[in-house]
């Protein structure tokens, strides 16, 4: 007898495109959305777009966060409450919309994620990256119910944060391949729906990388539509998965081992070309996203990201500690094995 189900929460609304922010009243009224507005946002975009939001709302609150915690999404939760608030909307960077996205399902109230910077693929996904100490938290949470995506603003947010949002894309060719490898070697539950769609994302970052340059706003309009395609693979699947493999599992040591060292993109970014060799060897695809990070100017070695090599080594030796989640690391790579992937694709 046939028992399979799935539920899949998607964005309702998605608007992507220049000046766009100008329609989010209009795309919070389709909502039917109810109570008062509430703002969470951090100094920068507040100072750059937090008028263009309070503007078109009666009467908004607001809270202006300076880091992403679970003290900070309590926060969050109490100001709400005590402003007897609807609704969030979430105007920033990854910080901010993680912080909203939690706070909302801990109130039970939707939110509507309004990014500034193209650096996550967290702006439209079901998933919060909520840092502790030396260790950073994956949370399931909803996915927002509309996404307001402004290419005139994500244009103009720090070039690093754009490269490491393509990283983070370029990242799904490994995720996918581990996630299959996982299927195959695990019974892990495999969507090919969802490793397509995360599959063709990637593939389209790379074949656009010569396209992303600093101050077009159509590559912010590239690399915002990945990061939509990419949020939506995983709100399908129900998991990370279709985004989340070795590669950020190595990215997550790192936080561990040298926390803020480098953004989170870049670090998955450097850990896929290595992970890519481990599935695929000399031969393999790790040279395509080696060349695509470096057309868009993200780093594809530890000497970029500011870290050392026995650092490297130890987070690729240790990265498969960090959750139980099967991919191509196992049960451990050995150091020398680990050295000869970093030193044969150049990351170190």
């Amino acid at each position: 007898m046939f028992e399979k189900s799935s539920w899949i929460q998607l964005p309702r609304n998605v608007l992507l495109g220049h000046d766009v922010l100008d329609e989010l009243a209009d795309a919070v009224d389709e909502l039917y959305l109810s109570g008062r507005p509430f703002l969470v946002t951090s100094p920068t975009p507040d100072r750059i777009a937090g008028g263009a939001v309070r503007d078109q709302f009666e009467d908004p609150a607001s809270l202006t966060i300076e880091k992403a915690s679970f003290e900070t999404v309590e926060r969050v939760v109490d100001a709400a409450e005590a402003a007897d608030a609807g609704y969030l909307i979430a105007l920033g960077g990854g910080k901010v919309i993680d912080t909203a996205k939690m706070a909302s399902d801990r109130l039970e109230c939707g939110f509507v994620s309004v990014p500034t910077a193209a650096s996550h693929d967290g702006i439209v996904s079901g998933r919060s990256s909520i840092p502790e100490g030396d260790t950073r938290h994956s949370v399931a949470a909803d996915p927002p119910l509309a996404v307001v995506a402004d290419t005139t603003l994500l244009a103009e947010a720090p070039w690093e944060l754009t490269t490491a949002g393509c990283a983070d894309i370029i990242s799904n060719y490994t995720a996918v391949k581990d996630w299959q490898l996982a299927h195959r070697l695990k019974n892990v539950e495999y969507s090919e729906y969802a490793g397509a769609l995360s599959q063709m994302t990637a593939e389209m970052l790379v074949d656009n990388a010569e396209s992303i340059k600093p101050g077009l706003e159509e590559s912010s309009w590239v690399v915002a539509k990945a990061l939509v395609s990419s949020g939506v693979a995983m709100s399908i699947a129900g998991s990370s998965r279709p985004a989340s493999g070795a590669e950020h599992l190595f990215s997550h040591q790192l936080d561990r081992l040298v926390p803020g060292r480098a953004l989170h993109g870049h670090q998955v970014g450097v850990g896929s070309i290595v992970t890519e060799y481990l599935h695929s060897g000399e031969d393999g695809e790790w040279r395509d996203i080696r060349d695509a990070l470096d057309e868009v100017g993200a780093p594809t070695t530890a000497d970029q990201l500011g870290i050392d090599d026995e650092t490297i080594l130890e987070a690729l030796t240790t990265a498969h500690t960090i959750r139980d989640r099967y991919t191509i690391l196992g049960d451990g790579v050995s150091e020398d094995a680990a050295r000869e992937a970093a030193r044969f694709t150049g990351v170190i």
